[in-house]
């Protein structure tokens, strides 16, 4: 009997990894938001839809997974979007489908856990503290000087942070938060370059890992509208190897057995690698299109393959190439902008989104892209840039 992949995406996204599903032989399943009943999912390569609503009761999601479950013989089931990690988990517990449990689940979701789990086994990370205890908040910030910053502990890339200046703005915001101030973790600021490492893993090992440097702190894209960029690191690097090295210890600590990685590390300016925060899930903003536009492995694919394989079949990761490649990516003034005075011959993709203008480029030199990309932020800045608020919670 094929093998029968129940997705989850409450977020329109995923849409190479169905698409290997069923290339692999599957039955694919996707259990989505409601609102996103005629979205443009690839309708080809799922065989039925199935629908929740945000906000719905654990409860009420298990009956109907278990409902389901009275005709479906669910062998994998996956999260294609952050915010459903949890719901993944707890459904495979549930149901007693192999994968990441809820325990595991959550040491890629809370901010909170994510810092313990990676202090607990001596990897660097910025000062925190959660906030709970008021005296335990006041002994930390009298000793760790601000500016903090103020994150909620299950939201996902720059959603809802706040940078905190001083102990009576701290004070303020946690009292607007009110009851909910136990979702919060407070930590110190870090200034320095920040960086990711995009990993596939396979029977607890590392088949696939590739190192990137953000052209300007995400949090910094979000919440003063600049402009995006991210572009790969040589393997030759020093900084490269150290990298994958803190994220290979991340995730053996974190216990990530199959599946995909985003992970973020700042460098500090003493030259210490921090651990900022992790993800089991593929890079947000086009990251699976520079590092396929450098390595020629798209991660929905792979990850795709991975899971199908499972605890007992085998993964070969196909042949990679070694180029340079980068984003560069804005919100944008016009609806529909035009790219086409951006004629370079490195470019391989242009984003097609609306109110946004992006360009992924790849070449064998390293410095080139670096050029492009540079040169890029300023004319958009010019011809395109727009910018918003920072989302308070994640979009619809």
């Amino acid at each position: 009997m094929p093998t029968t992949v129940l997705a989850i995406a409450t977020y329109r996204k995923g849409d190479e990894f169905l698409r290997e599903c069923r290339r692999q032989g599957c039955r694919v399943l996707l259990l989505t938001e409601e609102k996103l009943a005629d979205a443009d999912w690839p309708r080809e390569s799922i065989d039925a839809f199935y629908y929740i609503r945000r906000e719905m009761p654990e409860e009420d999601i298990r009956k109907g997974a278990a409902w389901l479950a009275r005709t479906e013989r669910l062998d994998r089931i996956v999260a294609l979007d952050d915010f459903d990690v949890e719901m993944a988990a707890m459904l495979r517990e549930y149901l007693q489908v192999p994968g990441m449990g809820e325990t595991t689940a959550r040491a890629f979701r809370d901010k909170l856990v994510m810092r313990t789990r990676a202090r607990s086994a001596g990897i660097p990370c910025p000062a925190f503290v959660h906030v709970l205890n008021h005296a335990a908040i006041g002994e930390w910030t009298s000793r760790v000087t601000p500016p903090w910053v103020l994150k909620p502990r299950g939201q996902a890339a720059a959603i809802g942070i706040k940078k905190i200046g001083s102990s009576e703005e701290l004070w303020q915001a946690l009292e607007a938060l009110g009851d909910r101030q136990a979702e919060y973790v407070l930590e110190q600021f870090v200034p320095g370059d920040v960086f990711h490492v995009d990993t596939l893993m396979f029977a607890n090992r590392i088949v696939f890992a590739v190192a990137s440097r953000y052209g300007t702190p995400p949090m910094a894209v979000a919440h003063e509208g600049g402009i995006f960029v991210t572009r790969t690191l040589s393997d030759a690097d020093d900084l490269t190897r150290e990298l994958v090295e803190v994220n290979a210890r991340v995730l053996d600590s974190f216990g990530l057995a199959h599946g995909v990685s985003h992970t973020e590390f700042i460098r500090a300016q003493d030259g210490t690698i921090h651990f900022l925060e992790t993800s089991a899930r593929v890079g947000g903003a086009f990251i699976v299109d520079v590092v396929e536009a450098a390595t020629g492995v798209n991660l929905w694919r792979e990850w795709a393959k991975i899971e199908v394989a499972g605890e007992d079949g085998d993964y070969q990761l196909p042949p990679t190439k070694g180029l340079s490649a980068g984003i560069v990516l804005s919100l944008a003034r016009q609806g529909e902008p035009d790219m086409s005075a951006y004629d370079d011959p490195e470019i391989v993709t242009r984003i097609r989104k609306h109110h946004h203008a992006g360009l992924i480029v790849a070449s064998p030199d390293e410095h080139r892209v670096r050029a492009l990309l540079d040169s890029y932020v300023t004319r958009f800045y010019g011809d395109f840039h727009a910018s918003a608020p920072p989302p308070e919670r994640a979009l619809e």
